[in-house]
């Protein structure tokens, strides 16, 4: 049997035909990069996930999206925090609480391991752009920018990724004091952390860029898809 892998999901106003109402939604590109990996993917709809319904998966892929609300992690939102689905928040931290409690394969994208590093205990960086000598992390709406990170030897993305690897970015925040069960475990050239990983655990691994969207050379680099999915196998 195909792994069921859930990966949650965006609760948004969306558009089609005549109707404009809120919808539960997802990019395709996660749920096709699940399924090309020999993974069954299963969305999880924000405000109703249940430890229940996590409970019954393989595995679990947390999804990038919107600002973490920092009353999450103790601050009160700068300027450039404006974005925020506390909704989507509670239902997240209720799956990823119940994914490391069961130590099922997680795999955090983007906002995911923002938010991992969050329910662990670490804390975030509001604004790339406001700490010095950062680069491009956001290019402008619906970009990405091409970056080339640095993994580190004897971690699990330098195994899978190896010393270098072309990933495609869009985030303005980052992880800033990093929860005591995560390593870091990539850098982009200006030294933001672009990944992180907890030892011990069958598969727990969080990138700050999209591998669902690809790489230059082209296609979904599914190398990790791959790897979360047969961990979860």
């Amino acid at each position: 049997m195909r792994p069921l892998i859930g990966i949650t999901t965006y609760r948004e106003p969306a558009q089609w035909g005549t109707w404009r109402v809120p919808a539960v939604l997802l990019p395709a590109s996660y749920a096709d990069a699940v399924a090309g990996a020999g993974g069954e993917p299963v969305l999880l709809p924000t405000g109703a996930i249940s430890a229940e319904v996590v409970h019954r998966l393989d595995g679990l892929i947390v999804a990038g999206g919107a600002d973490v609300d920092p009353a999450r992690y103790g601050q009160t939102a700068g300027p450039h925090t404006a974005v925020v689905r506390p909704e989507r928040d509670e239902s997240e931290l209720l799956a990823l609480q119940a994914a490391l409690d069961r130590d099922l394969p997680l795999l955090a994208i983007c906002r995911g391991m923002q938010l991992l590093n969050v329910a662990l205990g670490g804390d975030l960086v509001q604004h790339l752009p406001d700490v010095e000598d950062t680069g491009v992390h956001d290019p402008g709406p619906g970009t990405y920018h091409r970056r080339e990170v640095h993994t580190e030897p004897g971690t699990e993305l330098h195994r899978l990724l190896g010393p270098t690897a072309p990933v495609a970015c869009h985030h303005h925040q980052a992880v800033h004091r990093i929860a005591p069960e995560l390593t870091p475990s990539a850098w982009a050239e200006d030294g933001v952390v672009e990944a992180v990983e907890a030892a011990g655990r069958r598969f727990c691994l969080g990138v700050q860029w999209h591998p669902e969207e690809g790489h230059p050379e082209g296609g979904v680099d599914s190398r990790l898809f791959a790897a979360h999915v047969a961990a979860a196998g």
